[in-house]
């Protein structure tokens, strides 16, 4: 981390804060380069955002202001130094809405609780967008102010020069631009006056204290209502049932409708060319993000992007005549599914090695032939050994869970490590690697380390196709002495 970086931060967060820094942990990144930075004092903790576009950073701190004076659930904003291009904001924690969904998927459906917080969101979503837009200046921000016929028209180029021309399908230009243009001018009737955030889905829904919370809205401007209801229910990482997306956008009319006057037949007849839209912006995206600049959670979206393409292209009847550009989808449908198997054999090939170790005894070689792989200390959480109650026994014991629950901040510390090692799987997935080594360790290789090391190869396991092999070295070496 940069040493002029850190101390702004520091100085801005102790100002704040009124008491000393312990410890600012960087957070990964995802699409954008923004850098969030977990920053801890003796009591309080903020994130720290580091943003070189002002003007984005303007954005975000203003419209933040503004919903907050709504009564919308977006972060607190604790103190800014926007010409040091930082600023600091509640902590909401780190469980996204697809996160929470991916996880308590039971036989590939969503639990109950999760269809819940899509309706909370939705809901919300609702309201940011018909009450949330009053005294918005929105002109102040962005140009164009709406996402208007010119404003499609670069998402549908979006999709044709980043992602249509990489797969080499052969088509014609001019009749391609025709269907562009009539489904643009037809979409641009819908009223512009609400407020569209733009890239609302599911990794942007925070789930906090029991609600849901919405980051990364600096983008919206004025559009269609439905626009952002797509960009939810059709998410293609979140891979939701048809059933599922008819319900909510049912749930959402109904919502709607209680703050505005909507012509219900009418949303519905434009939702699914909007889905049209919207699903060939985000393959452009998936094209430039990850084809081009190879990060490999945006080549992995790809599949589920094509197959909400399929379905939409096998059922629905679209109210104008989109031939042609009906005819250039299937083929590039066609012809990317045949690239679907790889990742699958490659998924297979990845052996996850967990171990828990003692420092005592040195840091557990990786007999792979990689040369390593990640070391994690949790020699800084409160260690349960240091009591004669749990000396004798390991983080597998319940007395030692107990303790871990109510005296330590080590599931904090676990579900950190979770984002970690979740981006290297799935890179070395789709890379087709074959090994990958995690270690922790702490003073014994007994409580902390053994718990985590559970805790990380359960996880894994349940998640991902890989082969996760669990050792505890110190536990195992007493065993082999005894």
């Amino acid at each position: 981390m940069d040493t002029n970086l850190q101390q702004q931060i520091t100085v801005l967060f102790e100002n704040w804060a009124k008491e000393t820094v312990q410890s600012i942990q960087i957070l990964p990144q995802s699409g954008s380069d923004r850098q969030y930075f977990r920053v801890r004092g003796i009591q309080k903790t903020a994130l720290a955002a580091f943003n070189t576009l002002q003007k984005e950073n303007r954005t975000f701190v203003d419209y933040t202001q503004h919903f907050l004076k709504k009564g919308i659930n977006v972060p607190e904003l604790y103190a800014q130094n926007l010409e040091q291009n930082i600023y600091l904001l509640q902590d909401l924690g780190d469980l996204t809405l697809l996160q929470y969904l991916e996880t308590t998927r039971k036989e590939g459906m969503p639990s109950e609780r999760a269809v819940t917080y899509y309706k909370k969101a939705l809901a919300a979503l609702a309201f940011m967008q018909i009450k949330g837009i009053q005294d918005l200046n929105v002109e102040t921000y962005h140009t164009p102010v709406s996402f208007n016929e010119q404003a499609m028209l670069w998402d549908l180029n979006y999709f044709k020069y980043c992602f249509l021309k990489t797969t080499k399908v052969e088509f014609d230009e001019y009749a391609l631009e025709k269907d562009f243009q009539k489904l643009t001018s037809y979409l641009a009737q819908e009223p512009q006056t609400f407020f569209m955030f733009r890239d609302f889905q599911a990794r942007n829904i925070m789930i906090h204290e029991e609600d849901v919370y919405f980051i990364d809205y600096q983008g919206g401007k004025k559009g269609p209502l439905q626009y952002d209801v797509v960009s939810l229910l059709f998410q293609a990482k979140a891979n939701l049932s048809n059933e599922l997306r008819q319900e909510l956008l049912e749930y959402y009319i109904q919502e709607a409708a209680l703050l505005t006057t909507i012509d219900a037949e009418r949303f519905k007849d434009n939702f699914y060319l909007f889905v049209l839209l919207r699903t060939l912006q985000v393959l452009g995206a998936y094209g430039f993000k990850g084809l081009y600049g190879q990060k490999e959670h945006f080549i992995a979206s790809i599949p589920f992007a094509l197959k909400n393409l399929a379905w939409l292209l096998d059922k629905v009847a679209f109210p104008i005549d989109l031939s042609y550009l009906k005819e250039v989808l299937a083929t590039v449908i066609e012809k990317e599914s045949k690239k679907k198997i790889a990742p699958i054999q490659k998924a297979k090939q990845l052996t996850v090695q967990v171990k828990s170790f003692s420092y005592k005894h040195g840091i557990p070689k990786d007999n792979s032939g990689n040369g390593g792989g990640f070391v994690f200390d949790c020699r800084f959480i409160h260690n349960p050994g240091r009591y004669q109650p749990y000396k004798k026994l390991t983080g597998r014991d319940q007395e030692v869970i107990d303790f871990f629950e109510t005296e330590s901040t080590i599931h904090h510390f676990v579900e950190q490590v979770k984002v970690i090692v979740e981006e290297a799987v799935e890179n070395y997935v789709a890379r087709g690697f074959a090994n990958l080594c995690i270690n922790f360790g702490c003073t014994g290789g007994q409580h902390r380390s053994v718990f985590s090391a559970d805790s990380i190869a359960k996880h894994l396991e349940e998640k991902y196709p890989v082969k996760v092999i669990l050792h505890h070295r110190e536990q195992e070496r007493k065993n082999w002495i005894n």
